[in-house]
């Protein structure tokens, strides 16, 4: 099939997904208890080397409850990229907080000499606590992205962190299976580095439960009030007494199920993306203004999302999704910058310009875990082979 559609992302369901979601079915736990909630939670915080993990409905659920658990409240600023899917942001709003846009570098994630720059000019810090001159609100936390599966620099953004007494949220959404090769966090996972880390299953993402997500930290006390919270804050399991308002936010047994069959399969999708992803780099070099933007050095990426950069191109962004589009290639461009989003047109945006940079270049290309050598091929020779305007 020489014109097959060929999509963006799509799951791969090829391993146990089955088998354990017949047991699930066949014993009758079907709904937000049953033994592959449990088993899920163990597997991804044995994987991660974390003291535990708590499964949640999905990622943005997940985000909701780290702020909660790091003592974000309405009084406190949270900075975050301007430069993400606005599912990362929005967390930040339900627990009432203020936002303020932090830029991006050149890996997509958080501008740490932005953040940086922030911090030193736009704050004071006194009596243990940063301070923003403008509005007299407390910078309590840095919402930390891992963009399309590469690792932000967290070295840099931890130093920040501690020097200001910041709590460090990870939006590692992406980047389950990233980490660090080298340098003071080798073998460390996203996710693992700051306060709390919160990873999605989303039906795009790299390992998926077509919904859900995962908590997780070294911190036990976080990971004993995430429980809590996402099972609706029970204080007393017999006579339903409630001790918070808590959420409904709990992962069914059957998504843990294909959760466990997923994360057994992960190392071996990421060397599938690693695969295609240098398949594409390679085929792309001899293109004049195209190119696959790089991972960190240092890390070990789990290759979820490949950015095409079609700055010099003889097509634009928009021209080079139309002509996938007409050839049955499924593509699209990089988020809508949040902080130009209509809610959050009024909240303040800091020194924002890389990020509107990539957002003008970027092109997203398929890149699922079972695209064949064949469809890569495909892919490179349309793009090679693109007609001038």
């Amino acid at each position: 099939m020489e014109n097959k559609f060929i999509p963006l992302s799509v799951p791969n369901l090829k391993g146990n997904e089955l088998k354990y979601v017949t047991e699930a079915i066949e014993t009758g736990w079907v709904s937000t208890a049953g033994p592959y909630v449990e088993k899920f939670e163990e597997k991804v915080a044995e994987y991660v080397h974390t003291k535990g993990a708590v499964a949640c409905q999905n990622g943005t659920s997940g985000l909701h409850i780290a702020l909660l658990v790091s003592g974000v409240n309405c009084e406190d600023i949270v900075l975050v990229p301007t430069l993400t899917f606005i599912a990362a942001v929005n967390p930040v709003k339900y627990v009432g907080a203020t936002p303020i846009f932090m830029d991006c570098d050149s890996s997509l994630c958080m501008d740490p000499m932005k953040v940086e720059r922030f911090c030193q000019e736009e704050c004071e810090f006194k009596d243990g606590k940063l301070i923003e001159k403008k509005s007299g609100k407390r910078v309590k936390a840095l919402l930390v992205v891992h963009v399309f599966g590469n690792m932000a620099d967290m070295i840099s953004l931890m130093r920040i962190a501690n020097r200001y007494h910041l709590k460090v949220i990870e939006d590692a959404t992406e980047a389950i299976g990233t980490y660090y090769t080298e340098g003071a966090y080798a073998g460390q996972y996203a996710g693992t580095i700051g306060d709390v880390g919160v990873y999605s299953f989303n039906g795009n993402k790299i390992i998926t439960t077509g919904g859900g997500g995962m908590i997780v930290s070294q911190n036990e006390a976080f990971l004993k009030e995430a429980k809590h919270l996402t099972t609706q804050a029970k204080s007393d399991e017999i006579y339903f007494m409630h001790d918070e308002i808590g959420f409904n936010y709990r992962m069914t047994n059957i998504q843990a199920a294909l959760g466990v069959a997923q994360l057994e399969q992960l190392e071996s999708f990421i060397s599938v993306k690693k695969e295609r992803y240098m398949q594409y780099k390679k085929a792309f070099q001899q293109v004049d203004g195209l190119n696959l933007l790089e991972v960190r050095s240092g890390i070990r990426s789990n290759y979820w999302f490949f950015a095409l950069m079609c700055e010099g191109f003889i097509l634009n962004r928009d021209e080079v999704i139309k002509y996938f589009s007409d050839n049955n290639v499924q593509s699209r461009p990089i988020w809508g910058l949040v902080s130009e989003q209509i809610p959050y047109r009024k909240d303040r945006a800091y020194m924002i310009e890389k990020a509107k940079y990539y957002w003008k270049y970027v092109v997203n290309i398929p890149c699922s875990t079972n695209l064949l050598v064949e469809d890569v091929q495909r892919i490179s020779q349309l793009i090679i082979n693109a007609p001038s305007k």
